[in-house]
């Protein structure tokens, strides 16, 4: 039984390596730092939402800009999609595909950013508040794994964990990438 346990341990790293070596992960890593550091210091928001694990991871996300990360530094402007009044009320009344979109549709402006998470790309609530976002005029970066879905289509930059079949794999390295992100943003900042 420890073998078949071990193997989880012996997956994620090839996963990881996989990701490393891919030059577009680093293309894509940066663009998205890019456009979040560039939201931030245009005193804009930058939204995150995702099911399940990617619900925590951003809400970790959004915890993370608003507290502290690394560095001594000013609150930064994020925000979860992920006030469960909101979430029962939108998914109540419109439908559970809604939930993130009509969020956005109240709150967003143009030039916020919306950080999209879903190990499948295809999570239909997750798509749909990518696409209110980028009718809004703001821009969307997605973290994905496998094909990267619908989201590899609207996003401005996409972030993916191919590879894998596996989506807790894909949320292994969706949590590496958030501290990351953050950390890039920190040191961008601090420049």
């Amino acid at each position: 039984m420890i073998n078949e346990i071990k193997k989880n341990f012996t997956e994620a790293q090839h996963v990881l390596n996989y990701f490393i070596a891919d030059e577009k992960s680093w293309i894509e890593f940066e663009k998205a730092g890019n456009i979040m550091v560039n939201a931030i210091k245009h005193n804009n928001i930058i939204f995150s939402c995702g099911n399940g694990g990617s619900m925590c991871d951003a809400m970790h996300f959004a915890e993370e800009l608003s507290g502290r990360f690394r560095l001594e530094r000013p609150s930064l402007p994020g925000i979860a999609i992920s006030d469960v009044s909101h979430i029962t009320c939108a998914g109540n009344d419109y439908g559970f595909e809604y939930i993130f979109s009509r969020y956005l549709e109240g709150i967003a402006k143009p030039g916020d950013v919306l950080l999209a998470i879903s190990t499948s790309g295809n999570s239909k609530n997750v798509v749909n508040a990518a696409l209110t976002a980028k009718a809004k005029g703001m821009k969307v970066v997605a973290l994905t794994g496998k094909t990267g879905g619908e989201l590899a289509t609207i996003a401005d930059a996409e972030i993916r964990i191919p590879n894998t079949q596996f989506a807790d794999r894909v949320q292994e390295l969706h949590i590496k990438i958030i501290h990351s992100l953050i950390h890039y943003i920190e040191l961008s900042l601090q420049a």
